[in-house]
């Protein structure tokens, strides 16, 4: 029954479970491990289930339209997933599942400083100058955002560059980025650019807010 609701229910669809390597938990007479010998005689039934999913913060798209897909910041491994036939004080058998949860290390310091070159508007072309720790592993995927100072999730930015594709100057100490005028907001206001990492699959250099 669960199998078919996954298949027909979209919200169930992406929710995984470990194999049910386990006599079915339901339904047993109190204190023993005798199903149901009741006048019901009801079906032993998988009852009761331990189902996870994991959330993706972002959806799958290619550098032609937009950004790839971003990893989960947490992988979920399934160690265990047994019942518990000792139990009898309900007609289920209780269920446990022991995870290992892998979570991506947060960053304390910066691995990119970034900031806006000049005098910001959508009259002219802009410029962003940003360098890297020498250790941090740049990638041809990487961006630089421009967003509201009031973003709340990297989609939320305004326009974007790619590192590669719109670099205009290189040397040992910083390199040079250009947005186009032309993806400026002319409304104007404050914002922030944010260093975005394929790599890592996240942000790992805000620069300080600055007006357009």
């Amino acid at each position: 029954q669960l199998n078919m609701a996954k298949k027909k229910e979209a919200f169930l669809k992406e929710f995984k479970e470990g194999p049910l390597q386990f006599k079915p938990t339901y339904k047993f007479d109190l204190y023993s491990d005798v199903y149901d010998t009741s006048e019901k005689k009801r079906k032993p039934a998988w009852t009761d289930r331990i189902l996870w999913k994991v959330k993706n913060l972002t959806e799958a798209v290619s550098k032609e339209g937009e950004f790839p897909e971003e990893e989960h910041l947490v992988s979920v491994t399934l160690n265990n997933y047994v019942s518990h036939m000792s139990y009898g004080i309900s007609d289920h058998k209780p269920v446990t599942g022991t995870f290992t949860l892998e979570m991506k290390p947060l960053v304390s310091e910066p691995l990119v400083v970034l900031s806006a070159e000049g005098e910001w508007s959508a009259e002219h072309d802009v410029l962003i100058r940003y360098s890297a720790v020498p250790e941090f592993p740049s990638s041809a995927w990487d961006w630089i955002g421009l967003f509201q100072v009031t973003f709340r999730h990297v989609n939320d930015y305004v326009t974007y560059a790619w590192v590669e594709d719109d670099e205009i100057s290189s040397n040992k100490d910083s390199k040079q980025v250009y947005m186009s005028a032309s993806e400026i907001p002319a409304m104007g206001g404050e914002f922030l650019l944010c260093y975005y990492s394929n790599n890592l699959q996240s942000i790992v250099g805000i620069s300080e807010p600055f007006q357009v």
